[in-house]
């Protein structure tokens, strides 16, 4: 399907990686990864066709179709969520324009005899089938089932893009992305803005996926549920394992060991040869067994061990002066955004020293509540900030504030003050930019570089509490692992935003979940926390819906009520006899599509024949409206 052989990219004069050659085929779902700046984006960009590479080939077969979920997204203006993920089906919406202005010159004119005429009328059948070929009958509801199943709402797809967030338009990308039935998909980062139901949903639609899928993510769990594959990127090397992430971690831990054992083999053989050598050479008569040996151990092809690239990061957060013993009050905070309550009468107190965990879905308020307390959000309610308090805040999208046009050393000295600015080559240092890596713009870093680039900022002025929102997106593991240990030894108050289990162990004392508009107080760990919510996984507590796990731990209410049991299996009726009907309408009105394209004139002879075509349309989207109102109640119910 795609080759890469001998691959070479060089970035100021030095190789990011050289000579990799690996093969996609169909059916292979590949992580690819590796530390911050190995060149994982750089690889997606030169396969999508982005980038350019300085020696290698890249072979594809004829019409494969490649398609690249990019970081960086630009939406025109003026369109709505449907409106904007129908740019996906360019061909389908250049036919549908085709036939509006056939059906609008057969509609206007009246030489039905003509041989124009005729030719038009051939004309509209080739395009419907054109049409039907690619889709057309089905893109709008393939995309509002990938909209749905990314988190989007019904009520969501006539508002504006602008009106969503950063997280919410790159959802948006990705279902165009997914509309586009392409050959090979490049994800770069798919999850970090989806909550956990869109991230099982995309799992299992990545795992039907029958073309080639390669992605960039840091999601360990996410990596092992998707990929059959493994391709890191270390030193400039590719090691390519056909194996999950964490079977991967185990053989090549275990390539590495035989490595290191055939090379203690062979120095022991080495050292034995050296030593006759030693022996012989003062012996004449074993003069010439001597140069033998000599001989042979100059063609002795030395094992090498693979080298393991363990640069890390050096991340220690500076402590202000001491605040009071509570930190923060919130009484009574609200935040509502139109008619849409996120967080209603929020009460909870933050103690000094205290390292404490937000959370639950998306959309809940984590993020919210954490703008209040820094102060960047308007609300109800009062929240009063304690004695001393010094806030060093990390947002969610802080990478996305850097500026491109400004070099890694230019962002650093911009934010730092007299006391700080001669240190800031030491930070950056420590957070991995040495060297000529300082000069780099910040257009040309990588999402998890960004990342460093603005934890380094932070170092910039001391501080007592430390409020962080997702701070693991785009960060690689080891990465991740550094800025834990660097939290665990940081002597002041913690507050982060996190659905990163791994992260969050052992981290915090205290946990709240945000779920229906209030919050709820666990004093323990993160493990206190599932063990009282009786669930093994932080997926199961950022869902939208209970677990069948725990359906099956603990029967419902509705087991033992037998009026919810009858209006559940009548809503289960509905919801079937609802889906009969729509596929029906869809086959009449597909029927009348092929009737008008077969014989136009005779069809149109009937006076009500677009009347009775409008009809089933609204009929369609009645039943389709119906279909959704039904499924939710089924889900409620469900829940009961």
């Amino acid at each position: 399907m795609l080759n890469i052989y001998n691959l070479s990219v060089a970035f100021q004069g030095s190789f990011l990686f050289q000579g990799i050659t690996f093969q996609l085929n169909g059916g292979d779902r590949v992580g690819l990864v590796g530390k911050n700046g190995a060149g994982k984006s750089t690889l997606l960009k030169i396969i999508s066709g982005d980038q350019e590479y300085d020696k290698g080939q890249i072979a594809t077969d004829k019409e494969i179709s490649v398609g690249f979920l990019r970081q960086d997204i630009d939406f025109v203006q003026g369109r709505n969520v449907l409106e904007e993920s129908y740019q996906a089906f360019e061909q389908i919406k250049s036919l549908e324009l085709q036939l509006d202005q056939i059906n609008h010159d057969l509609a206007t004119r009246t030489d039905y005899e003509s041989d124009g005429y005729t030719e038009l009328i051939e004309r509209l059948s080739d395009v419907q089938n054109q049409y039907e070929i690619h889709g057309g009958y089905n893109y709008q509801g393939d995309t509002e089932r990938i909209l749905l199943g990314l988190g989007f709402k019904r009520s969501d797809f006539e508002k504006q893009t602008d009106t969503f967030s950063g997280g919410w338009r790159m959802r948006i990308e990705l279902a165009k992305l997914l509309l586009q039935n392409h050959d090979v998909l490049l994800l770069d980062e798919p999850t970090n803005h989806l909550d956990i139901e869109s991230i099982l949903w995309l799992e299992e639609f990545l795992k039907a996926f029958s073309g080639a899928v390669v992605l960039v993510s840091h999601d360990r769990m996410f990596l092992d549920q998707v990929t059959n594959r493994t391709i890191e990127i270390s030193l400039g090397r590719i090691y390519d394992i056909p194996k999950s992430y964490s079977k991967y971690l185990v053989a090549r831990n275990e390539l590495r060991g035989q490595q290191l054992a055939a090379q203690k083999n062979q120095q022991k053989q080495i050292d034995q040869t050296a030593k006759l050598i030693e022996k012989f050479r003062a012996k004449a008569s074993k003069a010439t067994m001597a140069q033998s040996l000599i001989k042979k151990l100059d063609k002795i092809d030395r094992i090498e061990v693979d080298e393991d690239d363990n640069s890390v990061m050096t991340l220690r957060f500076p402590l202000s002066k001491t605040p009071g013993k509570v930190v923060a009050v919130v009484e009574g905070a609200s935040k509502n955004y139109g008619d849409h309550v996120v967080l209603n009468e929020i009460d909870l107190r933050i103690d000094r020293d205290s390292k404490t965990a937000f959370v639950g879905q998306n959309g809940q308020g984590k993020s919210t509540l954490a703008k209040m307390i820094v102060g960047e959000l308007k609300h109800q309610g009062s929240i009063i900030l304690g004695h001393n308090v010094e806030i060093g805040y990390f947002a969610q999208n802080q990478a996305e504030y850097l500026e491109g046009s400004k070099t890694v050393e230019e962002t650093m000295i911009d934010a730092a003050d007299e006391r700080t600015r001669p240190r800031v080559r030491d930070i950056l240092g420590a957070f991995l930019f040495r060297g000529e890596e300082v000069d780099k713009y910040v257009r040309v870093l990588s999402g998890g570089e960004r990342n460093r680039l603005a934890l380094a900022k932070l170092l910039l002025q001391p501080f007592n509490v430390l409020v962080m929102d997702e701070p693991t997106n785009h960060l690689d593991i080891k990465s991740k692992n550094v800025l834990k240990e660097a939290l665990l030894n940081f002597q002041g108050t913690l507050i982060v935003v996190s659905h990163d289990r791994d992260f969050l162990q052992g981290l915090t004392n205290v946990v709240y979940e945000f779920k229906d508009s209030t919050i709820r107080q666990y004093l323990g760990d993160i493990d206190y926390f599932l063990e009282q919510r009786n669930i093994s996984h932080l997926r199961d507590a950022e869902r939208r819906t209970v677990p069948d796990k725990l359906s099956k731990q603990k029967p419902s209410s509705t087991q033992h009520d037998p009026d919810r049991q009858k209006e559940l299996k009548f809503l289960q009726n509905r919801l079937s006899k609802l889906e009969v009907k729509v596929s029906k309408v869809e086959k009449e009105l597909k029927d009348m599509d092929q009737a008008l394209a077969l014989n136009y004139e005779k069809t149109t002879a009937d006076g009500d024949f677009y009347k009775k075509y409008e009809s089933k349309k609204t009929s369609l989207k009645d039943l389709m409206g119906q279909w959704e109102e039904a499924s939710l109640k089924l889900e409620k119910h469900s829940r009961i």
